[in-house]
């Protein structure tokens, strides 16, 4: 189960955000290129530990990413190709970030932050994968993308206040921990999924 399921049930949450974006002229591309933009800000601000600002920066991503689709489905503008640039962006964000924590020198070794990072990718493109297969796109599993931003969040302003971490890890490095086996494990999962629908 992951908080992706949960999104229609924000959307009254989104709908006044949603109406002023397009009385703007705000494209739903333009949200897929500010996540982008602050998922990179995010990166660079983790690699420089400032952390607080890194946070903010997923928190940003975090709404653009809802509000990109949002946007689309209220103007009625849904499309192959946006599709296609939002999943193209959403892994360049996922690279951005955790890269950005693991390589900042954040208590995180090399190794935990490739293993998180593999497991993020390998589980975001078998999700996709299914649908190039002719299963339709499947996003079962445990660990989903609103949940990885949301962990981002909570667990780097608990590694702000609580910074020597646990077990000789910090938080954040806990937390990539997390995202390397749930992402493999969900990972797993999708394929199992796939492998018995096609013949």
């Amino acid at each position: 189960m992951t908080l992706d399921q949960f999104r229609p049930h924000v959307k009254a949450y989104f709908d006044p955000l949603v109406s002023v974006a397009v009385r703007c002229g705000l494209t739903p591309n333009f949200f897929t290129i500010a996540a982008l933009l602050a998922s990179a800000v995010a990166g660079v601000m983790f690699y420089l530990r400032l952390e607080v600002w890194g946070i903010v920066a997923v928190a940003f991503n975090a709404l653009c990413d809802a509000m990109d689709g949002a946007v689309a489905r209220e103007m009625k503008i849904q499309s192959r190709r946006g599709d296609f640039l939002e999943h193209a962006v959403d892994r360049y964000a996922d690279i951005f970030i955790i890269t950005g924590i693991f390589a900042g020198g954040m208590g995180v070794s090399w190794q935990i932050g490739v293993f998180a990072l593999t497991g993020v990718l390998m589980a975001s493109y078998l999700g996709t994968q299914a649908q190039a297969v002719g299963v339709g796109r499947y996003y079962g599993g445990l660990l989903g993308r609103a949940d990885r931003l949301v962990l981002i969040i909570v667990v780097g302003i608990i590694d702000l206040f609580l910074p020597s971490g646990i077990f000789g890890l910090t938080y954040l490095g806990w937390m990539l921990v997390i995202f390397g086996t749930f992402g493999h494990l969900t990972a797993f999962q999708r394929f199992a999924f796939v492998w018995r629908k096609v013949k």
